[in-house]
């Protein structure tokens, strides 16, 4: 696999072209990207034979960091107005229609959906990026909103929302566009498309456990802990959470046992699984709070 340094400055060059990309966004992604293809190096092996696509490939890596990396720059875009609301509406138009953006500075959106484009070992997947992008910029825009408006959702309104602002089906969409994992197929049939919501609904409340800390000093109300303590001031907020992940981990793990998903699926789904207690703990600087500690 490529040294990590290498693809950090694979990914930092590309990032420049993009207002407001900082390190600390290509650090991430090139960390959470190797944990995932890590985690899947050898399934990916195994079914090289049959795509013809090497895990080792330079070229397929690189461009599996640069969209985790796009994912947490415009996480930031909403979070944080790294850029104006009109500079953010037209890379949102670019990202989903895989089209030029019409504003100078963004340049790195349009190159990066072209070689998505061009690398699709199926167009299928390429075409459900698109939408999964789409989707994944309306879920954050309505978060923003709904943190900053008056009208408070309930928690199951708030996971609805997250399970597409977690973005991990973008993030799956684009392993199988880029090794052939046969999303696109699997997509027609039901269990799978209800292991992708689990997974997303569980990855949306680790995420927001391991981060409360931080989003709670900076103000962010867009986390199931916070929403939960600002409607319900007593309640044992992070035992419901953790009983709530208890609980769709076993449906999932349910499900996974049932459905029996071809490779890689299996050792993907149980990494994106664990990421609590992996890639998260090696984050601390995104997720934690320095008066949470952590390192």
């Amino acid at each position: 696999m490529i040294q990590t340094e290498r693809a950090l400055q694979q990914v930092l060059e590309w990032g420049r072209s993009l207002t407001g990309f900082a390190d600390e966004h290509a650090v991430e992604a090139v960390r959470g990207g190797q944990y995932i293809l890590q985690s899947i190096h050898l399934s990916l092996r195994d079914t090289s034979a049959r795509t013809g696509r090497d895990p080792r490939d330079e070229t397929l890596i690189v461009a599996f960091y640069r969209e985790l990396a796009l994912l947490f720059w415009l996480d930031d875009c909403n979070d944080l107005g790294l850029i104006a609301p009109e500079q953010l509406a037209a890379v949102e138009q670019a990202l989903g229609q895989g089209a030029p953006c019409a504003l100078p500075g963004f340049e790195g959106c349009a190159v990066l959906r072209a070689s998505l484009a061009a690398l699709a070992y199926d167009r299928r997947d390429y075409a459900q990026l698109l939408d999964d992008t789409r989707c994944y910029c309306a879920a954050l825009r309505a978060g923003h909103a709904q943190a900053a408006g008056a009208e408070r959702w309930s928690y199951t309104e708030y996971l609805h929302n997250g399970i597409d602002s977690i973005a991990y089906a973008n993030v799956l969409c684009c392993l199988s566009l880029l090794w052939g994992l046969d999303m696109a197929t699997l997509r027609a049939r039901p269990a799978f498309r209800q292991v992708l919501r689990l997974i997303s609904a569980i990855g949306r409340l680790q995420n927001d456990l391991h981060g409360r800390d931080k989003d709670r000093s900076a103000g962010e109300a867009y986390n199931a802990a916070i929403l939960l303590l600002q409607r319900y001031p007593a309640m044992p907020v992070v035992e419901f959470l953790n009983d709530e992940l208890a609980g769709l981990t076993r449906m999932l793990d349910r499900m996974m046992a049932k459905e029996r998903f071809p490779a890689p699926w299996g050792a993907l789904i149980e990494a994106m699984a664990a990421i609590r207690a992996q890639y998260y703990e090696t984050s601390t600087s995104r997720y934690r709070s320095d008066a949470a500690g952590g390192g």
